[in-house]
């Protein structure tokens, strides 16, 4: 999954270039048989040196194709002294400068998508891990993002995909029940009994928000969750105001009846 994400970046802007073979041949200097394997995708996976090559003559920006294309070699189960000769090959990239926009764009959005995507995932590291991923295809690809109707939504969808991707799952919906583990009232109950019984009904209560549709579910989880205020999650989701209230409207009426006495908060 990992290999396809910074692949398919490549072969669009390969495509929007409007770039032959050949002249990727001429730009890069690897022949024409080891570019097409690398734009296949199949049978190996390619070192950082042919990579850098084509993402160069493609006007890619090197520093977050380089963290997507390690995380893929991780999960193609190449070593990590493959992984760091390759990065050594090609040295220096120059300085990292992400686009202002993009760059105004994750400080502001970092800490909700991390807290969404920790609730799905449950530590914090692999939480972190998504949003960076994130993030750096966001950049890869921000053109296409700011070419978007709306880009906070483009940005959503995407960080909801690679959550759910990872998400542990549970009848093809995500695995929410630990959850119950996390709130804040059953850490303050004391008779092990009791604490026990109230996460059994949360853990019930989370599994049917996990069946929530996805828009409502999202809403949920910031909300309640996540704790983000009601007038913040619109711009988190992309979504205008009134649909995001109506979500939230929606959910909690499902919700409600059928757990009409569960508080989250308490």
């Amino acid at each position: 999954m990992a290999h396809r994400t910074w692949l398919e970046s490549v072969r669009s802007r390969l495509a929007e270039s409007g770039l032959t073979l050949d002249d990727l041949v001429s730009r890069s200097g690897y022949s024409k048989t080891r570019l097409s394997e690398l734009l296949r995708g199949k049978g190996y996976y390619p070192g950082w040196e042919i990579t850098y090559s084509v993402v160069k003559a493609l006007n890619m920006p090197p520093w977050p194709v380089r963290r997507l294309w390690s995380a893929a070699a991780r999960e193609a189960r190449k070593d990590s002294v493959w992984i760091r000769n390759g990065i050594h090959a090609v040295q220096p990239l120059g300085p990292e400068e992400p686009p202002t926009a993009h760059l105004g764009f994750t400080q502001a959005m970092r800490r909700p998508y991390t807290t969404y995507a920790r609730a799905f995932l449950q530590t914090d590291q692999r939480a972190q891990w998504v949003v960076a991923e994130t993030f750096d295809i966001l950049w890869v690809n921000w053109r296409e993002a700011t070419a978007s109707p709306d880009t906070p939504r483009h940005a959503w969808l995407l960080l909801r995909s690679r959550v759910m991707s990872r998400a542990f799952q549970r009848e093809n919906h995500p695995d929410l029940r630990a959850a119950a583990f996390q709130t804040a009232g059953q850490a303050e109950i004391d008779d092990l009994a009791e604490r026990m019984a109230r996460i059994g009904r949360l853990a019930d209560f989370f599994d049917a928000v996990a069946r929530l549709p996805q828009d409502q579910l999202d809403v949920t989880v910031l909300r309640y969750l996540c704790g983000i205020d009601a007038d913040a999650v619109p711009g988190i989701v992309g979504l205008p105001l009134a649909i995001a209230h109506t979500l939230d409207h929606h959910a909690r009426g499902a919700l409600n009846g059928l757990y009409p006495h569960t508080d989250t908060r308490e």
